[in-house]
């Protein structure tokens, strides 16, 4: 797990905290933003895996084949 999956996690479990409270009082505004934040923490998860993978990739690339 890298930076970019960690942290896109965080974001999107803030981002339902965030709409959640917002649902409780009422505010459309803040579930906007909850919810803004829960695609934005998928998006970086995402990025985060393609890095993963990218990584993997170039280690099985550069290791000795027998």
């Amino acid at each position: 797990m890298n930076k970019d999956q960690i942290e896109g996690k965080l974001k999107e479990v803030g981002g339902k905290i965030q709409e959640g409270a917002g649902k409780l009082v009422d505010s459309k505004e803040q579930q906007a933003k909850g919810l803004a934040n829960q695609v934005e923490g998928k998006v970086q998860n995402a990025a985060g895996d393609v890095r993963e993978a990218a990584e993997d990739a170039a280690d099985r690339a550069n290791r000795p084949r027998p």
